[in-house]
């Protein structure tokens, strides 16, 4: 009997090891990465740590998943370990015990579905997991428990038949995409295109730099992407957290991040398995050929997905299987954009002008700061010196982020700082042209604005601007631009815990802070600006989605200028939100998210930045 297990539980195993080896020869057809191999021994730790952090902000799945995991492959470990070395029954029994976990949890897997699926889960072959998952352990757990009492052969037989059924319909699963995440999942996390979102030391979030002399820009077919990349892609588990995320699928705009996924994990097949879950929004069903040479975009995804992400991260933040989803789109921003000249009209228009007048909006440089002229801002010359360099930023020159720019200015002159500014010399971050995918221009924009920040001696950078903090921080380095780089609200939150600026909270209505993703999710700073609001109001309240999960606004990325269609604006469903918890005001602490919620049409909450609550609460001679 020992021996039909192990041919049972083995044969299986050797099955999905060579599956697993089918799968990798075609993700090899990817581009080259290194490091899979040293990687490979960060897996455990990355996966027993990293994600499932992720999944136990949902407990009920969590439980679900470990019980399911833990009994499937713990129950198989313990079987062989013991019918290989003619163990005595207490490994059985704690094989039998194993197993009988994992078919718990294949019945919690069942119930999840049960009576009604929740609209984010995907169907189809997912139905079949449940029975999969319970003939394989009922099977072989009633095979360990009779081998543990020494039962006769005749009801191991039959259990060890069932057990393996199972095991056959879970590799079949593999096939049809349910259960291919346990095998693609050990290869994304080896090879994963960003390590340091597991080192605990940053979140790794820029976009790196592409070779502009390379033959081929961007990712057009599926071997553009990375080896790791398209192990990802086959990684994804279907759960739908992302898409319950996405503000472009909340808003109605032609983006599924699940979607978006499965479609780039079947293009790499000429035939690729149904795709069971809700597609992206009014977007029609594109029948194109798969395969790993074959286009992508226009042949099996619809352009518009491209363009309707805000590149604000929820998706990546949601996601069990830490993939990268907004690198995804980006590499393929950058194809259409670098290698076909195809980017929106309204998003070609500012490329041009960033292009020509170093600048998306093709505004004179010379009157950024025009906002601020009243304030007799000083300009640091080349070969000047400053303690603070401020970085006005692409907003400067609207006169509602001059009301945000006067307050942060005023602030700190009462300070005693010493800063200046960049004047005319200051260009365009570049993060509009590199989350549209122009990363030509991105490299020009940035070369100059490097060359101007190497010319001055300063000590750090403070904008008040989160895309322009993320690139200044985050992506000059790759281009030779290292910096400190602090957004307005950490300085402000420095200055008060100093004392060298004494707040006194002031009677408000209830204030609700709106995180910008490129300062939360993309930087991590999530805590300043509520210690700032909490010094300076009396009453603030919080958003169902807020912090590290917060929701768009839906001004990233690119967006305003790419002419997205949508059902509902990403802005008007975030204001809800705010209405929702009661809040007359919301607190922003970014321009974009300042012009889009602004944007909002009808009775609202009122829309002030932090730096302006601070102003108002500041005890007049209290100051430096």
């Amino acid at each position: 009997m020992r021996v039909l297990i192990v041919g049972e539980i083995g044969g299986i195993a050797l099955a999905a090891a060579m599956g697993w080896l089918v799968l990798l020869a075609r993700w090899l057809k990817g581009r080259p990465a290194t490091g899979w191999l040293a990687g490979l021994r960060q897996v455990p730790r990355r996966y027993l740590v990293d994600v499932h952090h992720v999944v136990a902000r949902r407990p009920a799945a969590a439980r679900m998943h470990a019980m399911a995991a833990g009994g499937v492959l713990g129950g198989a470990a313990l079987a062989l370990l013991a019918a290989l070395l003619g163990a005595g029954g207490i490994v059985w029994a704690l094989a039998a015990l194993a197993f009988g976990m994992g078919g718990i949890g294949a019945l919690l897997v069942w119930r999840r579905r049960v009576p009604k699926a929740p609209p984010a889960l995907s169907g189809g072959a997912f139905l079949w997991l449940p029975a999969a998952l319970a003939a394989w352990c009922v099977g072989n757990g009633l095979a360990a428990l009779f081998m543990a009492i020494g039962a006769s052969a005749l009801p191991v037989i039959p259990s060890v038949v069932l057990g393996g059924l199972g095991g056959v319909a879970l590799l079949r699963l593999v096939a049809l995409g349910p259960m291919r995440h346990a095998l693609a999942g050990v290869a994304w996390l080896a090879g994963h295109t960003r390590p340091g979102r597991f080192t605990g030391k940053g979140r790794d979030t820029g976009l790196r730099p592409l070779d502009l002399a390379a033959p081929r820009l961007g990712v057009l077919v599926p071997a553009d992407f990375s080896g790791p990349e398209l192990a990802a892609f086959d990684a994804c588990i279907q759960c739908g957290r992302c898409e319950e995320a996405c503000p472009a699928f909340a808003a109605g705009q032609r983006l599924n991040p699940k979607a978006l996924i499965q479609t780039l994990s079947g293009a790499m097949r000429a035939v690729p398995p149904p795709y069971a879950g809700r597609p992206a929004p009014s977007v029609p069903v594109l029948q194109g050929k798969g395969g790993m040479g074959q286009p992508i975009v226009g042949n099996v995804l619809h352009r518009d997905t491209l363009w309707a992400c805000t590149t604000c991260r929820a998706c990546v933040e949601e996601c069990p299987m830490l993939i990268e989803h907004v690198d995804a789109v980006v590499a393929l921003r950058r194809g259409q954009t670098l290698m076909l000249g195809a980017t929106r009209d309204g998003a070609a228009q500012a490329l041009r002008a960033s292009r020509e007048r170093a600048e998306p909006g093709g505004r004179d440089l010379a009157a950024r700061g025009d906002m601020i002229a009243a304030l007799d801002m000083p300009v640091l010359p080349p070969g000047g010196e400053s303690d603070i360099l401020l970085w006005l930023g692409e907003g400067a020159f609207d006169a509602r982020y001059g009301r945000t720019l006067r307050a942060l200015v005023t602030l700190m002159r009462r300070a005693g700082l010493r800063f200046a500014t960049l004047g005319a010399d200051e260009v365009d971050c570049g993060d509009l042209a590199r989350r549209l995918g122009d990363e030509a221009t991105f490299q020009s924009l940035a070369a100059e604005a490097i060359s101007a920040l190497k010319a001055r001696r300063f000590t750090k950078i403070v904008t008040a601007d989160p895309h322009a903090l993320h690139v200044l921080r985050n992506e000059y380095p790759a281009l030779g631009g290292r910096w400190e780089v602090q957004h307005h609200t950490g300085l402000l939150d420095e200055l008060v815990r100093d004392g060298r600026l004494r707040l006194e909270r002031r009677e408000s209505t209830r204030v609700a802070y709106h995180d910008p993703c490129y300062l939360g999710r993309y930087n991590g700073e999530i805590d300043a600006p509520r210690r700032l609001l909490d010094a300076a109001c009396t009453d603030r309240v919080e958003m169902a989605r807020h912090g590290m999960r917060a929701m768009c606004c839906g001004g990233g990325g690119g967006s305003p200028v790419s002419d997205v269609d949508a059902v509902t604006r990403i802005p008007d469903l975030r204001m809800e939100q705010a209405r929702a918890a009661g809040a007359g005001l919301v607190a922003v602490a970014c321009p974009g998210c300042t012009a889009m919620l602004e944007g909002v049409t009808g009775p609202r909450p009122e829309i002030r930045d932090v730096a302006e609550l601070v102003l108002a609460a500041v005890v007049a001679g209290a100051m430096v």
